[in-house]
C-alpha cells in the first residue's frame, strides 16, 4: 500500500514542546521501509511512528539517521543499504533526486507504472469507492520528453548558472542536462546562458531584490521543432538585447520566437503579466492530434505530447459522443481538446480563466478552420453558473482541471446541467477522489475503469482519465 501524507511539510518541528516520539535526533536505527509517499519517500516505521526516507523503496532494509521529528512523523536519510528491492535501479544521478527533476529515478519503470497505479487504487480505497483501475499506460522511452523548461539563474561563484533549487531550499545545483527534458531544450539552455554571461547580464538576487535575469524559459514543438526563448526578467528593458538576441539565433537556427516577460514582483511568482516580443512572432507552433495549435510564452499547453495524444484520444473516444451533441470543455487552455473534439460534434463551449490562452485558442480555431467552437475567459465555476442560468444543456461536459481539482460550485452547476456524462481528466489523485464521491453523491456513477496515463516519468505525478455517467 502507498501512505498518503499530502500535508507532510505543514507540522512543526519538535523543538520547543514536549512530543514523546520513539525516535531521537541524530540517531541511527535499522529499519524495513514499508511503503513509499506520494512524494516518493520510502516510509519506514519504528514502534509504528513513521519515518520518511529519500531514495529508498519499498521491501528494502536500511541503516538510517533521523534528521527531524515532526508531530506524527519524522525524516530521515539513508545511511546504509542492507538488502536492495529488485525494482532498485543503480547508478542514478543524485542531482535528479535532491532536487525533484526526477525523484523516481531509483526505481524501474515498471516500478513506477505499478506506483502510480497503485495510488488510484489506493485512495479510492479509502473512501470506501469500489472502482476498476488499470494498468497505467506509459512510454516506450520515459526519458527526455519535456517540451518545455523553466530554469532559474542565479550567480554561484561569481558567475550567471543555470539548475534547479534542492527540495524545499533555495540552494541552486548547477546543472547541464536535465534528462527528462528534450536534448534540444537542455542545449539551448546552455546557449542562452553563455550568452547572458558573454553580456554580463547580473541575475537576480532574491536577498537584495536586484539584478536583471530571473529565470530562462524554453518551448520546442515536438512535431515543429520550432523553438521559443523566454527571458523573465526583473526590470522592464532587458540592456543590450539585440546583440543577446543575434547570437542567440547564430547558435539556435529553431528558435522562431523570443519574448521577454517582464515580472517585478519581488516573490515566488515566476512569471509576470508584461510581454515584449524581441524577435520573431509572440508564439510558436505545434501539432496534437493532427490539429496545429499556436503556444504563447503563458499559456498551458502539456509538456509531454507523446502520453497527451493518448490521455486525449481516450477521454474523447470514452465520451462516446454524437453529430448533435453539445460539448462543454471547462479548463481548456489554448483548446487542444475542445478542436479535437469539435470534428465529431455539433457545439462545443470552452472557458479558460487565462486571457492569453483564449486568444491562443481562438486562434488555434482560425489555423485549423473550426467554426463550431466558442471559447470565453473567465473562471470555469463561475462561467458554469452563467451557462446554467441561460438554460444551457450539454450533452457531455469535458474537465481537466488544475490540481486543486473541482470548485464545489462549477460540480454544482455541472449536475444542474443533466450531462448524460462527465469527462474528468485528473492530474491529481487525492482532489479527483474527492470530486468523484462529491459527483456521486450528486446522482453519478464511475461508468468505466479508470485509466492512469504516465504524463510524468521519473515523477511522483500521474494523469488519469475517468468517466462519469448519470444514473
Amino acid at each position: 500500500m502507498i501512505i498518503a501524507y499530502s500535508k507532510i511539510f505543514l507540522f512543526r518541528e519538535n523543538r520547543g514542546f514536549n512530543l514523546k516520539t520513539p525516535v531521537e535526533v541524530g540517531k541511527t536505527y535499522n529499519v524495513k521501509i514499508v511503503d513509499l509517499t506520494y512524494q516518493g519517500l520510502g516510509v519506514a516505521k519504528v514502534d509504528d511512528f513513521p519515518v520518511f526516507v529519500n531514495n529508498t523503496l519499498p521491501g528494502e532494509t536500511a541503516i538510517i539517521k533521523v534528521k527531524t521529528i515532526k508531530k506524527n512523523f519524522a525524516f530521515g536519510s539513508l545511511v546504509e543499504l542492507i538488502t536492495k528491492s529488485p525494482d532498485r535501479v543503480e547508478n542514478v544521478n543524485w542531482d535528479y533526486l535532491q532536487t525533484g527533476i526526477a525523484p523516481l529515478q531509483h526505481l524501474s519503470y515498471e516500478g513506477q507504472l505499478r506506483f502510480k497505479q497503485h495510488q488510484i487504487e489506493e485512495l479510492f480505497a479509502k473512501q470506501k469507492i469500489n472502482v476498476d483501475v488499470l494498468p497505467t499506460m506509459g512510454m516506450e522511452h520515459p526519458d527526455h520528453y519535456r517540451n518545455k523548461a523553466l530554469i532559474p539563474v542565479k550567480k554561484i561563484n561569481g558567475e550567471l548558472t543555470t539548475g534547479f533549487y534542492k527540495n524545499h531550499s533555495h540552494d541552486l545545483v548547477p546543472i547541464e542536462d536535465f534528462y527528462i527534458q528534450q536534448p534540444e531544450i537542455d542545449h539551448a539552455i546552455l546557449v542562452v546562458r553563455d550568452v547572458l554571461r558573454k553580456y554580463k547580464v547580473r541575475p537576480y538576487d532574491e536577498g537584495s531584490h536586484s539584478g536583471v535575469i530571473r529565470n530562462i524559459m524554453v518551448r520546442r514543438g515536438y512535431y515543429s521543432h520550432e523553438m521559443m526563448i523566454g527571458l523573465i526578467t526583473r526590470t522592464k528593458k532587458l540592456q543590450l538585447a539585440e546583440p543577446i538576441v543575434n547570437e542567440i539565433i547564430d547558435q539556435l537556427p529553431e528558435v522562431k520566437s523570443i519574448v521577454q516577460n517582464v515580472n517585478l514582483k519581488d516573490n515566488n511568482v515566476l512569471l509576470g503579466k508584461k510581454n515584449n516580443v524581441l524577435y520573431g512572432k509572440p508564439y510558436i507552433t505545434d501539432e496534437l492530434l493532427g490539429l496545429k495549435f499556436a503556444i504563447s510564452l503563458n499559456s498551458f499547453y502539456q509538456v509531454n505530447p507523446v502520453q497527451t495524444e493518448k490521455l486525449y484520444s481516450l477521454a474523447i473516444d470514452h465520451a462516446e459522443l454524437g453529430p448533435n451533441d453539445t460539448v462543454i470543455d471547462a479548463y481548456c487552455g489554448i483548446g487542444t481538446i475542445s478542436l479535437a473534439v469539435a470534428k465529431h460534434v455539433k457545439k462545443v463551449y470552452g472557458v479558460e480563466v487565462v486571457a492569453q490562452a483564449i486568444e491562443d485558442a481562438k486562434i488555434n480555431a482560425q489555423k485549423n478552420h473550426i467554426n463550431n467552437v466558442q471559447f470565453v475567459t473567465a473562471k470555469a465555476e463561475d462561467q458554469m453558473a452563467k451557462w446554467q442560468e441561460q438554460g444551457l444543456k450539454p450533452d457531455a461536459i469535458i474537465v481537466d482541471p488544475p490540481r486543486k481539482g473541482l470548485a464545489s460550485s462549477f460540480i454544482d452547476s455541472a449536475v444542474e446541467m443533466q450531462p448524460k456524462k462527465l469527462i474528468y481528466v485528473s492530474c491529481g489523485p487525492s482532489t479527483l477522489v474527492r470530486d468523484a464521491k462529491r459527483l456521486m453523491e450528486k446522482g453519478y456513477h464511475i461508468a468505466k475503469p479508470i485509466q492512469p496515463v504516465d504524463q510524468f516519468p521519473q515523477t511522483v505525478h500521474v494523469e488519469s482519465v475517468t468517466i462519469f455517467e448519470r444514473d
